[in-house]
């Protein structure tokens, strides 16, 4: 779920700002307009933002129903009366279904066998607990917060396949940037498929923030103007929509690194963020297109969209024991940012392995 949020400001240097669901959140803020941005470099000040109550409670009651088939399945091994092979063996075929895959489903059982030896359990329905914290562990390091503020702008490039969500969960998260006192540029670099510029125009009105974006433009054309724009608005976050493709499609590829260099031709420490969206729904093949996009891109973060109903979500425990191989582009777990149980704007809430853990067990 999105949260709202009460801003009390405050000055003091600017700083690096994490966005995630326990911390204070600190935004540099500096005028919009490139002629008084470099006046005011020197004297920047940060808005720092207090959180308010958030129903994580009911965020957490969507992303049960959300998982329920999962939830049941898996729940439904433990109500026998012994720990024993038959036990297991659903278990094992219970987390296949779930869409863990082989890998992550033999590293859980392992796991879990030795947390049952270790702690004495004998009762069938504390295994279900015993099998919660093996999960948790296992997702941990998906679970890190995204930083705004170390550049500015921050640039972000979001890229994904058609039909994962993508330019629906930029306006989301455009929003959630918005709320917590961050200035968003939109780049409509998606100039591939028909209406995603139109697409994206809407999410910038309805979240009342600039876009940049050209009829029929070159993308990666489109996301240089974009970050100099930004950089001279003084926009604290420069989001830039990428064109959706499969990893199969070569060509389309290849574009992305185009972008990717681009990027950094505008900015050279950028992009800062390289963002892929995967909907919940295709199971392992959503393993497949982080493969493929890490090793296109070098992804610094995932969103994870449409968990609402249908998505199994055992895909994530697959996602976190590659991030363990160390064979990622950056040698360590791709962390979840944000994870999306519907298509409402507070449907969109910050990963946590705990929660997710505990829902996917029903």
């Amino acid at each position: 779920m999105f949260s709202f949020f009460k801003k009390k400001i405050t000055v003091h240097p600017a700083t690096e700002t994490s966005y995630n669901n326990a911390a204070n959140t600190a935004i540099a803020d500096t005028p919009a307009s490139a002629a008084t941005s470099e006046a005011t470099s020197s004297t920047a000040i940060t808005a720092t933002v207090m959180p308010a109550e958030r129903p994580r409670a009911s965020w957490m009651a969507r992303l049960g129903q959300g998982l329920r088939r999962t939830g049941q399945s898996l729940s439904t091994v433990f109500t026998g009366t012994k720990i024993d092979d038959d036990l297991y063996e659903e278990l094992e075929t219970a987390l296949l279904m779930a869409d863990a895959g082989v890998q992550a489903t033999e590293y859980l059982l392992k796991d879990l066998k030795q947390r049952v030896k270790d702690s004495g359990t004998t009762e069938p329905s504390a295994v279900k607990a015993l099998l919660a914290t093996s999960i948790a562990e296992l997702l941990k390091p998906l679970e890190k917060p995204l930083t705004i503020g170390a550049h500015k702008p921050t640039i972000i490039m979001v890229a994904g396949v058609n039909g994962a969500g993508k330019t629906t969960s930029i306006g989301k998260l455009t929003r959630h940037l918005s709320d917590n006192g961050a200035s968003v540029l939109l780049a409509a670099a998606d100039t591939f498929r028909a209406a995603a510029r139109e697409q994206l125009a809407v999410w910038a009105t309805r979240n009342t923030v600039e876009i940049v974006s050209q009829e029929g433009g070159d993308p990666a054309s489109v996301s240089f103007d974009a970050v100099t724009a930004g950089r001279a608005r003084g926009k604290d976050v420069v989001l830039v929509d990428t064109a959706g493709r499969l990893p199969t499609q070569l060509h389309l590829m290849e574009e992305l690194k185009k972008i990717k260099r681009v990027l950094q031709k505008a900015e050279p420490t950028g992009p800062h963020e390289v963002l892929l969206v995967i909907d919940g729904n295709t199971g392992q093949n959503a393993l497949a297109q982080v493969k493929a996009f890490d090793e296109t891109l070098g992804l610094t973060g995932l969103i994870v969209t449409k968990l609402d109903g249908t998505a199994k979500g055992g895909v994530l425990a697959a996602i976190a024991l590659w991030g363990q191989s160390g064979a990622t582009a950056g040698g360590a777990a791709v962390p979840v940012y944000f994870i999306g149980v519907g298509e409402a704007l507070e449907d969109l809430e910050t990963f946590n392995a705990q929660e997710f853990a505990e829902a996917l067990l029903g």
